[in-house]
């Protein structure tokens, strides 16, 4: 299947000289959810803006939905929904007016039933008459949705969508987000609370210092840069790892009541049957174990562990 966003070799650098992205390489699967994570002046929301026709781009091609963005910038721009991270709206038109206006700006005939199932999905059909400034900070979040929806957009970018909204919004927008890919839509999203990325997410793409780092499937990149713990509640606490175990991946923790056990994901269990059967011989008894897997942030932080420098102006993220 032909991906529905394809990027070769794109670069941005501004007019201060900051070079926001470096020869990025992407592709976007159809009717998938994409998570693009990266530190603070990672190139994160460049790249979102060059691909929705915000800012240019220094060199490169983005073709979006089969439309390249610069030489069919209706068509390109028509495929595309956008919900940035600052909530901008008029803040004296209706609920209704604001998303009908922005259908409207994308050349879509009026279509109120349309507008109508957008406003109830996003349970804003009670506000529909209310002007934005009366709505609180999560009714005005859902109405960027709708407005990003108004015109039945094929792919769905969500900037930071969740920031600073309530746990009882974030389910919701989640569950909207589910629903919009089971209609079809492919979701691209950025995000800082990474357990959303590993929860909903099909494939993470990771970018530093303006330049992919790694893209892969959530599960495979867990299972290839994940590490797993073994840890083990002894019967007695040990003051020191005894000499007979000093070979091995081990730590005493809690303050000597556990024996922790780490080993690479990519080589399945490690050597734990080895382990206990040392642990026998030195007569050491535990009385519980239990294992762990690195998590998603914890993998994301491995991979961008270098010092960042501070974004600069032109690079809001």
């Amino acid at each position: 299947m032909d991906p529905i966003i394809s990027i070769k070799q794109l670069s941005k650098t501004y007019d201060s000289g900051f070079q926001a992205l470096k020869n990025v390489d992407l592709e976007i699967r159809r009717g998938e959810i994409f998570a693009l994570l990266g530190p603070n002046g990672a190139g994160k929301t460049t790249l979102i803006s060059i691909v929705c026709g915000i800012v240019n781009p220094s060199a490169g091609q983005v073709d979006a939905d089969g439309h390249d963005i610069l030489r069919d910038f209706r068509a390109a721009r028509s495929s595309i929904g956008l919900v940035p991270q600052e909530i901008s709206t008029d803040a004296f038109e209706t609920v209704w007016a604001t998303v009908t206006f922005s259908r409207g700006l994308f050349g879509k005939p009026a279509n109120p039933a349309y507008v109508e199932k957008v406003l109830r999905d996003l349970s804003l059909w009670d506000k529909r008459k209310d002007k934005i400034i009366a709505l609180s900070g999560g009714m005005k979040r859902r109405v960027m949705i709708a407005k990003a929806l108004s015109h039945e957009p094929k792919i769905l970018f969500l900037d930071e969508p969740t920031a600073g909204v309530d746990v009882e919004l974030r389910r919701d927008m989640w569950e909207m987000v589910h629903a919009l890919r089971e209609s079809g839509v492919t979701i691209i999203l950025t995000t800082h609370y990474i357990e959303e990325a590993e929860q909903m997410a099909d494939r993470i793409g990771v970018i530093n210092h303006g330049e992919i780092v790694l893209v892969e499937n959530k599960h495979a990149l867990m299972e290839k840069l994940g590490k797993k713990e073994l840890r083990l509640q002894l019967s007695e606490p040990l003051q020191a790892l005894p000499e007979g175990l000093r070979d091995q991946s081990l730590a005493l923790a809690a303050d000597g009541h556990e024996l922790v056990y780490s080993f690479d994901a990519r080589h399945g269990q490690g050597d734990i049957a080895g382990l206990l059967r040392r642990l026998a011989k030195l007569g050491i008894e535990f009385k519980d174990l239990r294992t762990r897997e690195s998590s998603l942030e914890e993998i994301f932080v491995s991979l961008v562990h270098e010092p960042q420098s501070q974004p600069r102006p032109e690079e809001e993220v």
